[in-house]
């Protein structure tokens, strides 16, 4: 769900309607800080900050932010430090009060439980972020783009309040140098820790049995289920397994290999929910038919009001999927992590070929930079979708540089908050939907492109 698409207004929603609202937990500090910036119109964030249990933090964080009525529309955001493996302070405060504000804001006002929903390639904040998320109870932890192997543990350890590690992937690592992020929940605290959180449970995104087996075995403590995510699914997807194939206007072919048997799962003894695809009544009674818990929907929810989209840009898509317009592409260049990447067509963003040749190359939010061992033993950051020159002159290989778009600014701007660049510009929004894009209408009335979270739940749960 991108980065503030999920947002915490739309996992209250869905929570306090029976079923689990996950909010994105990218970028979190970033949208924090920004929402800061516009003058956090109806008090929300300094709300949430009140309740946040580092005093000294929350008031840095006011002061250093929050504008009174909000910035002009003519200045730009104030960027947060970017996080380096190294750990600072400051970075990691704003990760953890970031995700503290989601999730609490998102709990507010029901006793259901809320889950969020992180990216494994972005390493780097996970440990403060998470730390922040349980902080205000978060009780489930999704995860995906990547083997999240060590993620039991570090919820262990930091539910007791102890100092965490997470491995970092780092390219070109030579030697037995093991790079990795560290974390001391003790190091925030002024009176002593508190008595320990409660563990969330944990459910890792897989899109193979032989992921699930891996994590089964070697995951540094137990699951608690599966979320089975296919190639219809939005945002990121897992290349195809076997050699790469393409069709004529280049998007990834999967085939049989990539179809997870569903008989091999469940012989793992733990629960799974379907994802991608399965955004339809037809499709969920299907799903639990075949054994699932449930399903993971996203491109429904992206599209209802509840959501962190803007809302010209969400009715936009919508009454282009009512007029039998959608198009969604699996981009296998988009995204600097190297994973596909889900586009959906529409004027004046980065899936128009113009206007991705006219954005100026900059990387100043850093979420999705690569870790690289430098020929003197230290750590650096690189990002294919930076300036081409200062990618090569890091080592990377320049044809690595081609179709990469800059996702970290592109998701911030579809949320409403797109960095305002030196000469008068800003950032262009990238939409992410999944495959069932094609069929919104199935939550609208009369064609009235605005439609709730709880018409997507009534809609799915019909007859069921």
């Amino acid at each position: 769900m991108g980065a503030g698409v999920s947002t915490w207004r739309l996992a209250r929603a869905v929570s306090r309607l029976g079923q689990l609202g996950v909010v994105s937990g990218t970028a979190l500090d970033q949208v924090m800080v920004r929402r800061l910036q516009d003058g956090d119109p109806n008090g929300d964030v300094r709300r949430a900050l009140d309740a946040f249990p580092f005093r000294r933090i929350a008031k840095r964080i006011l002061k250093a932010y929050f504008i009174p009525g909000g910035k002009s529309p003519d200045a730009p955001y104030v960027n947060t430090a970017m996080l380096t493996h190294e750990s600072n302070h400051e970075a990691q405060s704003l990760c953890m009060a970031g995700n503290f504000t989601e999730v609490f804001l998102a709990r507010e006002g029901h006793g259901n439980p809320v889950g969020i929903n992180y990216l494994e390639k972005i390493q780097l904040p996970h440990l403060p972020s998470l730390y922040g998320a349980m902080l205000a109870g978060v009780a489930v932890v999704i995860m995906g783009a990547g083997i999240p192997m060590t993620i039991p543990s570090v919820l262990e350890a930091l539910a007791a309040h102890q100092p965490a590690t997470y491995p970092l992937a780092v390219a070109g690592a030579v030697g037995t140098e093991n790079w990795h992020s560290s974390f001391t929940p003790a190091a925030f605290h002024d009176n002593g820790l508190p008595p320990e959180l409660v563990k969330p449970a944990f459910l890792p995104i897989i899109a193979s049995n032989l992921l699930a087996t891996v994590l089964v075995r070697k995951a540094t403590g137990p699951l608690d289920g599966f979320i089975v995510e296919g190639p219809c699914a939005g945002g990121h997807n897992a290349p195809p397994r076997g050699a790469a194939k393409f069709t004529k206007d280049g998007q990834p072919v999967y085939g049989p290999r990539d179809v997870v048997n569903l008989e091999t799962l469940r012989q793992t003894g733990l629960p799974f929910w379907l994802a991608g695809g399965y955004g339809s009544p037809e499709q969920f009674r299907s799903a639990i038919q075949q054994g699932a818990s449930g399903i993971q929907v996203g491109t429904a929810f992206a599209l209802c009001v509840e959501s962190g989209l803007l809302p010209e840009i969400r009715r936009a898509l919508v009454l282009k999927s009512l007029a039998g317009e959608a198009v969604v592409r699996t981009d296998p260049l988009a995204s600097p992590t190297g994973f596909p990447f889900k586009v959906a067509a529409l004027e004046g963003t980065l899936s128009q070929t113009d206007v991705y040749r006219n954005r100026q190359r900059i990387c100043n939010l850093g979420f999705l930079r690569e870790a690289y061992q430098r020929d003197d033993g230290t750590l650096g950051y690189r990002c294919p979708a930076e300036p081409e020159a200062a990618f090569v002159a890091k080592g990377g290989d320049p044809a690595a540089t081609e179709g990469r778009v800059c996702l970290c600014n592109a998701l911030i701007a579809n949320v409403g908050m797109p960095q305002r660049l030196r000469d008068g510009t800003t950032e262009p929004c990238l939409i992410t939907l999944g495959d069932d894009f094609t069929g919104i209408a199935r939550f609208c009335h009369n064609g009235n492109p605005d439609f709730t979270a709880e018409d997507v739940i009534r809609t799915l749960l019909r007859a069921s």
